[in-house]
């Protein structure tokens, strides 16, 4: 028999069921404010109007890029070499100004060579002896007064004393050091009363007419190089300025651990403008013209996805002021070759689209533009380093 009490239960029931839809009421309340909310957020930032950015921008065309190699290398006299002595001594006079170009045997320091010289004359003396008695002894021969013997000693003793003459004429002639070659001299450190030893430098002497430049190549561009092909070399001691050489020779070996060649080139440097060790940027053209769309490298950005750049486009809105602004539109290109400064851009734009070169970081698609060329970034196929 069932005593349960239905009203009792019916009761609860109902209860739990106006409780369910109070709180339903309230989940769609909260959903709905929020969905509210984000709608009114949404419309708030559209209303909103985007800052202009201030970027540069140039306009982009076609150029002649002429292939070259790019190297570096240094700068190496024709001749060159630190003057040493060959032999002790006191310094008894220096020949030479620093700086100085001399010639070819000019003297330039000259050694203490009396007791040496004073030996030489002995020996010159003993030598014009056993000269006599050679001669006096071969008369005496032709008449068979002596053997052979006694005439083949004297002929050997005269060839020693000789040989002892010219043995110290070459000690004398070392006591005067001279240059080797002629070119310009160093800085002058040694002075009269000085001591020196085999192997001390006395100063640097250069050829600094002609000089070489000594530079690397990779090894897929060696069959673009040929003996007598011209090269421009720029060198920051020179800032502005260009020199014209000529590949005089190539490595026949490859490096193994670079995997490039050496190279030689020969340049004029009549003026003296140039000097050894300098470092130099070497540009050799190789190859027949090409042309292509350029722009300054800084218009490039990279990201996952690829190469882009934003273009200038005409605007729409109208800004506080009343004028319309233009606005960016970001485009992905495909960069070709670059040279100095600049990058050829194979696809992506046209000739005469108006590029952003700088102020990209804040860009996005749609953002308003101010164009303020006053200061624009580097855009030199040939920049040359320069010293601050």
């Amino acid at each position: 028999m069932n005593t349960t009490p239905v009203p009792q239960f019916r009761s609860l029931t109902k209860g739990m069921l106006v409780m369910l839809i109070c709180l339903g009421l309230l989940f769609a309340a909260l959903i709905g404010l929020n969905v509210f909310k984000n709608k009114m957020i949404a419309k708030f930032v559209d209303s909103m109007a985007t800052e202009p950015a201030a970027v540069s921008a140039t306009r982009v065309g076609y150029e002649t890029w002429q292939p070259r190699i790019d190297a570096v290398g240094s700068l190496r006299a024709a001749r060159g070499v630190d003057v040493t002595s060959e032999v002790t001594g006191l310094v008894r006079a220096v020949r030479f100004s620093s700086g100085e170009d001399l010639k070819a045997g000019a003297v330039l320091i000259e050694l203490n060579d009396d007791t040496d010289a004073a030996q030489l004359q002995s020996y010159k003396a003993a030598a014009e002896l056993a000269q006599t008695v050679y001669r006096r002894d071969a008369a005496q021969y032709q008449i068979n007064a002596i053997a052979r013997a006694v005439l083949d000693a004297d002929a050997a003793d005269l060839k020693i004393k000789k040989a002892q003459v010219v043995q110290q004429q070459a000690l004398v002639d070392k006591k005067t050091i001279r240059a080797p070659f002629a070119g310009r001299v160093g800085i002058a450190t040694i002075n009269p009363g000085q001591y020196l030893k085999p192997g001390d430098p006395i100063v640097t002497l250069q050829a600094i007419e002609p000089l070489f430049a000594d530079f690397s190549v990779p090894q897929d561009q060696v069959s673009k190089l040929a003996a007598g092909q011209t090269v421009t070399i720029r060198t920051s001691a020179r800032p502005g300025e260009s020199f014209m050489g000529r590949i005089t020779s190539t490595s026949p070996k490859i490096d193994t651990a670079t995997r490039t060649v050496q190279v030689e080139a020969r340049i004029d440097n009549r003026d003296g403008k140039l000097l050894p060790g300098m470092y130099a940027s070497i540009h050799i053209d190789a190859g027949a013209p090409h042309r292509y769309l350029t722009l300054p490298q800084t218009a490039l950005t990279y990201n996952a996805y690829g190469t882009t750049l934003f273009v200038v486009q005409p605007g729409r809105q109208t800004n506080e002021q009343g004028k319309v602004l233009p606005v960016a539109q970001q485009v992905f290109v495909t960069p070709g070759p670059t040279r100095g400064d600049q990058v050829a851009i194979v696809k992506g734009i046209s000739e005469g689209a108006q590029i952003v070169t700088s102020g990209q970081l804040k860009l996005s698609n749609g953002t308003p533009l101010i164009i303020e060329n006053s200061a624009l970034p580097g855009n030199d196929a040939t920049p040359a380093p320069q010293e601050q």
